[in-house]
């Protein structure tokens, strides 16, 4: 191969892969709200009652320079709380809460990084083969 071939390959690779890279981040994003909605299907994450908790998780995907972002949410009032829980709380008309954290967000983040940096690495493949 020559270095003008080498260079016109790079440039072609170059031009692929912000298109690789989004769909791959989208696909991981999807992943990563099934690997929550499962967390929340009983314990140690929340129990499941009707669902809907479990349905409100959805995945924003915006495209940037050469990839996307995505954002995987809750706008569940419930949400934060589950996840964290809550320690010696009195609300306004004097009763007592405790509710202990029922995570499963944080236990979805090391799988969620670790399938990540394996699409990215595919990405790099898929444009250079």
């Amino acid at each position: 191969m020559t270095p003008d071939e080498l260079a016109d390959r790079l440039e072609n690779a170059a031009d692929q892969l912000g298109d690789a890279i989004a769909r791959r981040v989208v696909h991981t994003a999807e992943l990563g709200r099934g690997m929550i909605r499962a967390n929340a299907s009983g314990r140690p994450g929340p129990n499941v009652i009707t669902g809907r908790y479990r349905s409100s998780w959805e995945i924003t995907a915006t495209r940037i320079p050469y990839g996307a972002q995505c954002t995987i949410g809750t706008n569940a009032p419930q949400g934060r709380r589950l996840e964290f829980g809550f320690f010696d709380m009195t609300d306004s008309i004097g009763r007592h809460f405790y509710q202990p954290p029922f995570p499963h967000v944080g236990p979805a983040v090391p799988r969620m990084t670790a399938t990540l940096r394996d699409q990215m690495a595919g990405a790099v493949q898929e444009v250079l083969s």
